[in-house]
């Protein structure tokens, strides 16, 4: 996998564009003068967790005794049910029982942005080819950084955008995560086997 076609994986799996109502809605109760900042803390806590399972993922699986096929198969299926929700979503989402307080890692940092797929993604990235690792962190800063901005600019994209356009492109971004799901799974499959 090239650097291009990880950092464009990685992105679609954090989904930011999904992600607007979420982060809009859960920092409604957040200070407006606050709201950019607190927003920007989250994105660096996602960054470093993110970086943290890419550098140290290897040594994860090593300390819990797992082997990159479990990961894979696991990670699929993970992304296979996030992508089917976003396909068909729910009318009773976990995430109408928004906080009153102020957010702090749980739920921006993790899981919406840095979530248990992309996390397993970067694990795989690191462990099938560990000697490309500065490719892999300029894709996932990439990908982040991408996502950042999306998401910074929360408010004027949803304008644009409307519900009626989110929901369009969260469903084409469901289709290809279904795809990548089923990819991810069938690799660790295929590696188990052999």
């Amino acid at each position: 996998m090239e650097i291009w076609s990880a950092a464009l994986t990685l992105f679609l799996i954090m989904d930011p564009l999904g992600n607007l109502p979420v982060f809009m809605s859960i920092l409604k109760s957040v200070p407006e003068e606050r709201r950019s900042k607190v927003l920007l803390r989250e994105l660096l806590i996602a960054l470093f967790i993110m970086m943290l399972f890419l550098f140290a993922g290897q040594a994860i699986l090593d300390v819990m005794h797992l082997k990159a096929e479990a990961v894979s198969i696991s990670g699929g299926i993970i992304l296979f049910i996030i992508a089917i929700r976003m396909i068909f979503p729910s009318d009773n989402g976990s995430h109408n029982d928004t906080p009153k307080q102020e957010p702090f890692i749980v739920p921006l940092a993790t899981p919406l942005v840095a979530g248990p797929s992309l996390l397993a993604s970067l694990m795989l990235l690191a462990n099938r080819q560990p000697d490309m690792l500065a490719d892999w962190t300029i894709a996932t800063f990439g990908a982040w950084l991408v996502s950042s901005a999306i998401l910074m600019f929360c408010k004027p994209l949803y304008k644009i955008l409307g519900d009626r356009g989110l929901m369009a492109i969260e469903r084409l971004m469901g289709m290809i995560l279904v795809m990548l799901a089923v990819q991810m799974l069938l690799d660790g499959l295929v590696q188990y086997f052999q």
